[in-house]
């Protein structure tokens, strides 16, 4: 039986490092069933849905769950954990992808559809990556300027510098580099338990959301819209197919099952930590700013500010913290995002500075002109959400295949599920296209 080829799978590819080969020798012996203990079996696999959760906790979802939580306390509770359910599937069929095919989801439409159809899912992928490197860069930037008072102009260029700084880690191969996205991804987490011990949720009314599930009103649309489009995102649907395509590469079918399941449970692990996240963050919102009749939020900075009295300097200090390591490591995620998405689509390779430096374009012109952070935060995630079915319908399609993942094609149930999804993303971004026309 084949065993797994020391490969690294990244989007700009170095020679492996002593610690990858060490981790791709691991994995082959988990695969091999020579491994002792739980720990020794999964600990190689887990990693690339790590650095894929960054982006279902980067600074937009802040905006939308800020928001969200603002207006309608704990009402769109159900909205980010439905979200982060659809993501964990969403996530493990773009795994698979890349597991079973040995290319991304940009290469396979690249080599599947005809060449208008390529350029024009290329064209809209750009946008949804544009949309994307916008609201990290602003998240970022304002952190540095809620924690240290730095000029927005300024930190957007700090920010810039720092994800540089982090990218370089691929250099070394893929193990450093999800060293580091997982530790700031942990320190994010970290931040969310102090807040949420701090603001005392009622998690008994939080639960109450759920029976039923419901909306109140076009603008909770809006917002639930946004949430969708902050959780489920389009570029990291790219990505992580790209992160597993030669991480770790089996031929033989046992052992390809294996490794799928190994991903199945990196995904589900990560996913869980992102969503918790993620509803913390409404819990806050909610809590904090919802039940208080006469506080408004209508921004992060307002947020912020809005913090110390409530909760204390603290409080507010670790909302900082949390919004700028978020904005760092979402937008480095994004990044390499970018990097996929061109080099799967077209077969050009862009210098990462470059990627980097037009990326930062659209944040900075955002700041120049004086316009709202949190209000582009939010539109940019309404952005995403669109682009969400142009790279998922692709992916559900590929992965339902048996020219493509033979035996390891989509099940029944699961593809009826992935199209039903697919269907209500359609219909929400239609629903929400109707109500901006119309007003």
């Amino acid at each position: 039986m084949a065993e797994p080829a020391p490969r690294v799978g990244s989007t700009d590819p170095e020679p492996v490092s002593a610690l990858d080969a060490r981790v791709v020798e691991a994995a082959g012996r988990s695969l091999g069933g020579t491994s002792r203990g739980l720990r020794e079996r999964i600990l190689p696999f887990l990693g690339p849905a790590f650095i894929a959760c960054v982006a279902y906790i980067d600074p937009g979802n802040f905006a939308t769950n800020i928001q969200g939580g603002a207006a309608y306390g704990y009402l769109l509770v159900w909205v980010v954990v439905a979200a982060n359910l659809m993501a964990m599937l969403i996530q493990t069929l773009s795994a698979k992808l890349g597991i079973v095919t040995g290319r991304n989801l940009a290469e396979v439409i690249r080599d599947e559809f005809p060449r208008p159809a390529v350029l024009a899912l290329w064209v809209l992928a750009e946008v949804v990556a544009m949309a994307t490197d916008l609201a990290e860069f602003l998240g970022a930037a304002l952190g540095f300027y809620l924690l240290f008072g730095i000029p927005l102009f300024a930190a957007a260029l700090l920010t810039g510098v720092a994800t540089l700084v982090i990218l370089a880690l691929q250099r070394r191969g893929f193990r450093p580099l999800e060293a580091v996205i997982t530790a700031l991804v942990g320190v994010v987490g970290l931040c969310y338990l102090a807040e949420t011990v701090l603001g005392k949720p009622d998690f008994l009314a939080a639960g109450k959301s759920f029976l039923p599930p419901r909306l109140a009103g076009t603008e909770s649309v809006v917002l639930a819209t946004g949430i969708l489009g902050a959780t489920v995102m389009p570029h990291v649907i790219y990505l992580h197919s790209a992160l597993t395509q030669s991480r770790v590469v089996v031929k033989d079918l046992p052992r390809m099952r294996r490794l799928l399941r190994y991903q199945v449970i990196d995904v589900v692990l990560a996913m869980s930590l992102a969503g918790l996240i993620n509803v913390a963050m409404l819990l806050m919102a909610a809590v904090t700013f919802h039940r208080v009749g006469a506080v408004s939020i209508a921004s992060i900075e307002d947020a912020h500010k809005t913090l110390i009295p409530l909760l204390g300097s603290g409080a507010s200090t670790v909302f900082a913290i949390s919004l700028l390591v978020s904005g760092l490591s979402s937008s480095t995620v994004g990044t390499m995002a970018g990097q996929v998405i061109m080099q799967g689509f077209l077969r050009r390779k862009v210098p990462i500075l470059l990627r980097r430096v037009a990326t930062m374009v659209p944040a900075l012109v955002v700041i120049y002109l004086g316009l709202d952070p949190t209000r582009t935060l939010v539109l940019s995630q309404v952005v995403l959400s669109f682009g969400i079915p142009f790279a998922l319908i692709p992916l559900v399609v590929f992965t339902g295949r048996k020219s493509l993942m033979g035996p390891l094609r989509n099940h029944p149930v699961t593809a009826t599920v992935a199209w039903i999804l697919s269907a209500m993303i359609v219909a929400l971004n239609i629903f929400l296209v109707v109500r901006v026309f119309g007003s």
